[in-house]
C-alpha cells in the first residue's frame, strides 16, 4: 500500500530541513573563518556575502541591511524567521513536519528534534557573538547528528525510511556543491591569488566546513591542493558528503521506494541523470569546462530531483 503523498512529503522535508540547518551553521562557519583571515580593507564583509551568495539568501539580507558584518550575517543565518534557510526556519519547519508525521516517527526521533527546537528557540540571539557563534554553530552540528543517530538506528527500513534518507542526501549534495562553489565566489575577481597562501587557507577552510579535514589528510599525505579537494569533495565514494556519495544514496533509496511499491517513477530518471553526471567524469574535465559551471549544473540536476519525487509521489 502506498503511503499518503502528504506523510511522504512531511517525511521528505523533516530531514531535508535537519540537514539544512546542519549546513547552514557549517557555511556560516566557513564564512565567518574565512573573514578572520582577511586582513585586507573590507575583506571581512566580502567573505560573509559570498557565503550568502553560495546559499542563495544575499537577496533577502541586502534588503534588510545595510552592512555584511559578522552581527548581521549571522543573526540572518541563525536567527531570522522571514529568512527561510536560517537555522531557526529549519528546525522550526522540522519540527513542524515531525509534529505532523508523530505516527511515522519513533519516540526518539520526536524527542531529538522536539528537544533541540524547544531549546533553540530559547537562545536569545544578542548573546551569541564570537566564540559563544563557534560554539552554537558546533551545537547546531551536533543535534543534526543526533537526529540522524536516532533516524538509523530506530526507524523501520521500509518505504517511510527512504523518503527520509533521500530527502537527507539530496539535500547534503546541494549543500556540498555550495560549499565548494564560495571559492568561485571569492575568487573570482582576483585570479591572482590561485595557488597562494591565502588560497590555501580557504581550501582548508572548505575542507572543515565538510567535516573532511582529517579524512583527506588519511586519504591525500601531500599538502591541500585545490585538485585533489574538489576531487575528494566530488568524485571520492567513500567520503560521505561528496557529490558521488549522496548521489548514490540518493538513486538507492529511489530503487527502495521502487520495490516497495513495484514500479519506477520519473524520478528514478531523474536520480539516474544526476548521478551520471559524477559517475561519467573526472576532475581535468571538470576544470577544463569549469569547476562553477560544473556545480551549478549538478545543483540544477539535485533540484530536478525533488521536483520529480514530488510529481511521483503526489507531494502537495
Amino acid at each position: 500500500m502506498r503511503m499518503l503523498g502528504r506523510t511522504a512529503q512531511n517525511l521528505f522535508w523533516l530531514s531535508r530541513y535537519v540537514e539544512r540547518a546542519e549546513n547552514m551553521a557549517r557555511l556560516l562557519e566557513v564564512g565567518y573563518r574565512m573573514s578572520l583571515t582577511s586582513r585586507r580593507e573590507g575583506g571581512s564583509s566580502e567573505h560573509l556575502i559570498s557565503m550568502m551568495q553560495a546559499a542563495e539568501v544575499d537577496e533577502g539580507f541586502s534588503a534588510k541591511y545595510e552592512i555584511a558584518d559578522v552581527d548581521s550575517v549571522a543573526h540572518y543565518m541563525m536567527f531570522d524567521p522571514d529568512n527561510s534557510s536560517s537555522v531557526y526556519s529549519c528546525l522550526e519547519a522540522a519540527r513542524t513536519n515531525a509534529r505532523s508525521v508523530r505516527t511515522a516517527i519513533t519516540t526518539d526521533m520526536w524527542e531529538s528534534m522536539n528537544g533541540a527546537w524547544l531549546e533553540y528557540s530559547q537562545i536569545k540571539p544578542r548573546d551569541v557573538r564570537g566564540a559563544k557563534l563557534l560554539g552554537l554553530l558546533q551545537w547546531v552540528k551536533q543535534r543534526s547528528h543526533e537526529f540522524r543517530g536516532a533516524l538509523l538506528g530506530t526507524i523501520l527500513r521500509d518505504d517511510g525510511f527512504a523518503f527520509l534518507q533521500a530527502g537527507n542526501f539530496v539535500e547534503r549534495a546541494d549543500n556540498t556543491a555550495r560549499i565548494l562553489d564560495m571559492k568561485y565566489y571569492v575568487l573570482l575577481p582576483r585570479s591572482t591569488l590561485v595557488g597562494g597562501e591565502i588560497d590555501i587557507q580557504q581550501w582548508t577552510l572548505i575542507l572543515r566546513a565538510a567535516s573532511a579535514h582529517r579524512a583527506y589528510r588519511h586519504v591525500y599525505h601531500d599538502r591541500y591542493k585545490a585538485h585533489n579537494i574538489t576531487d575528494f569533495l566530488i568524485l571520492r565514494p567513500e567520503m560521505p558528503r561528496s557529490l558521488i556519495f549522496c548521489a548514490r544514496f540518493v538513486q538507492q533509496n529511489l530503487d527502495m521506494l521502487s520495490e516497495f511499491y513495484g514500479r519506477k517513477e520519473c524520478c528514478h530518471d531523474a536520480a539516474a541523470d544526476l548521478l551520471a553526471m559524477v559517475e561519467d567524469t573526472n576532475m581535468e574535465t571538470i576544470f577544463t569546462h569549469g569547476l562553477h559551471e560544473f556545480l551549478n549544473e549538478f545543483i540544477s540536476r539535485n533540484n530536478r530531483v525533488t521536483d520529480a519525487l514530488s510529481k511521483s509521489y503526489n507531494f502537495y
